[in-house]
């Protein structure tokens, strides 16, 4: 069941950025979810609580000039990996490639951990 569980929470998740959808989010994250975000290197960072999580996940999620593609998913169990690709301009050169590693526990995200294929600063996700 948890396997199932997972799944679906992930897919509603990623449903909220692909559709630029951030009240979709807001049933999804727990009170005490923890998310490293995937700058400033080397460690990205850190929002503790589920206010803090909602709002950075919010702004992302609404900010139509961007796009974010998944490519894979992976669950097992109460952890996925999501690789993606976070499109934030018109050429091919505007977008980065990452990862989340993501726990989910109760029906609810309490921690995702991100991480990317870039050398310098993104727009939005440097918040």
């Amino acid at each position: 069941m948890t396997h199932r569980m997972t799944t679906e929470i992930i897919d509603r998740f990623n449903h909220a950025f692909v559709a630029h959808d951030p009240t979709a989010l807001d049933d999804l994250i727990g009170a005490d979810c923890v998310m490293e975000a995937i700058q400033p290197a080397p460690d990205g960072a850190r929002s503790e609580g589920r206010e803090e999580c909602l709002g950075f996940w919010r702004a992302l999620a609404e900010d139509r000039s961007t796009q974010f593609e998944v490519e894979d998913v992976v669950v097992a169990g109460d952890r996925a990996t999501i690789r993606w690709r976070y499109h934030f301009g018109d050429t091919p050169a505007d977008s980065v490639r990452g990862v989340n590693l993501m726990l989910v526990r109760d029906g609810q995200i309490v921690e995702a951990l991100g991480y990317s294929k870039t050398a310098g600063e993104i727009p939005l996700a440097a918040q």
